[in-house]
């Protein structure tokens, strides 16, 4: 376990919103270096969509961290509360799912979690089903009476999203009301240490504080995460919305996903979803060391890289590259093989091999003017040669050519 509290809380507190409460959270990494007893970090996923996507792997990264530390995380599949729905953020009841659809959505996230956490330790990691708890065998009817007693309606009903749909005369379920409960009573099942979600979880995670602290558990302290905005850079990430990357999707699409996001939204995908010094990347592109394209290929590179392999994020760059070199660049332009004229010198090219302009002097002054480009970056150097047996990509213009200079 990392001795170090500071360097403990500089790696937990990365990219997080806000820390409930931080001098609790600093008495528990104390004591758990003294007794050398790893902390227990929990964070549920209900399995309302099939796949993970980045979104879900803001929570699982901070997992990761906590791990690194030498704490035990639990991957908590949530299959008893997606049958609920969870109502946070939401301005009416959800879909209720069935328990076939749930538990073929909860298979995927099992496979696709070890992506990012080490799932073989058992020191360090534990999956678990909230399932296990709320079956019938196990939750019964006095069970049920124990937990409603343990919180008022009126404090459920302080929820932004149950007070807003209140005053606008939308529905709220019974249900829904309880779910909160059941997110709360999921840490007290599993004396959590630090619970972690998205920032719109707090109202829910701190349900889980109050019933530890009514079933005279140690209360947990709350994590919470930004949300990661998707693909149009408004909206939280979500399959549902179809603005998503998942991290089971082929390596060319999640390249092409995170190439065009804007270069803001950037920033903030390498806080939550890289190790990578942010403000140096910042401070970089800000004083030109650093191109924002670079940057984000760089950002995507490392992602592929994760998910895939360092190999296939390497071509994928180059793919990608080579198709942002060659856009607007027609297809069907015949490929040309000339003589090495005057040593591959491009004003003999242009004028004489290719024959796309009258002369020397009008080649010169088109590379002047800053009208010839060669595999997609214009030339400004009229000394510019061509290398025998490469093929180039010429543009002048509208005129276009492909040519292999072939040696004299």
């Amino acid at each position: 376990m990392e001795k170090s509290i500071d360097k403990q809380l500089g790696l937990i507190s990365r990219g997080s919103v806000e820390v409930i409460q931080l001098d609790e959270l600093k008495k528990k990494l104390e004591r758990a270096i003294k007794e050398n007893k790893p902390l227990v970090i929990k964070a549920g996923f209900d399995p309302t969509a099939p796949d993970i996507h980045l979104g879900h792997t803001v929570l699982l990264r901070k997992l990761k961290h906590f791990q690194q530390l030498g704490h035990k995380v639990i991957f908590l599949i949530g299959d008893a509360t997606a049958l609920v729905g969870d109502p946070s953020g939401q301005s009416l009841t959800r879909k209720t799912l069935t328990w076939d659809e749930v538990e073929k959505n909860a298979k995927t996230y099992e496979k696709q979690v070890s992506k990012i956490l080490d799932t073989h330790s058992a020191s360090s990691f534990e999956r678990k089903h909230n399932s296990a708890w709320f079956s019938a065998k196990s939750f019964g009817f006095d069970q049920f009476v124990e937990l409603a007693q343990k919180y008022t309606v009126a404090r459920l009903l302080e929820r932004d999203d149950f007070e807003k749909r209140l005053n606008e005369n939308k529905p709220i379920s019974f249900l829904e009301l309880f779910y909160p409960l059941m997110q709360g009573y999921d840490s007290v099942m599993l004396k959590s240490d630090v619970e972690i979600g998205g920032s719109d979880q707090k109202f829910n995670m701190l349900v889980g504080r109050d019933l530890q602290q009514a079933y005279s558990q140690e209360a947990q302290v709350v994590l919470t995460m930004p949300i990661l905005e998707g693909l149009d850079g408004i909206n939280k990430m979500s399959k549902s919305l179809g603005n998503y990357i998942g991290i089971n999707e082929p390596a060319k699409d999640m390249f092409g996903k995170v190439m065009s996001i804007s270069d803001e939204l950037m920033y903030k995908y390498y806080e939550l979803l890289t190790d990578e010094d942010v403000a140096a990347i910042k401070a970089d592109v800000q004083s030109g060391a650093l191109h924002p394209k670079t940057a984000k290929v760089n950002l995507a590179k490392m992602i592929v890289t994760q998910y895939h392999s360092k190999a296939e994020a390497d071509k994928q760059a180059e793919e990608f590259d080579r198709a942002f070199k060659d856009k607007g660049f027609p297809q069907d332009i015949p490929l040309q093989e000339i003589a090495d004229a005057n040593n591959g010198s491009i004003l003999s090219v242009l004028a004489e091999g290719l024959k796309i302009l009258s002369s020397r002097g009008e080649a010169k002054r088109k590379i002047q003017e800053g009208a010839v480009e060669v595999n997609g970056s214009k030339v400004s150097d009229i000394n510019f040669r061509f290398e025998t047996g490469k093929e180039y990509r010429v543009r002048v213009g509208k005129k276009f050519a492909r040519l292999i200079l072939k040696k004299s």
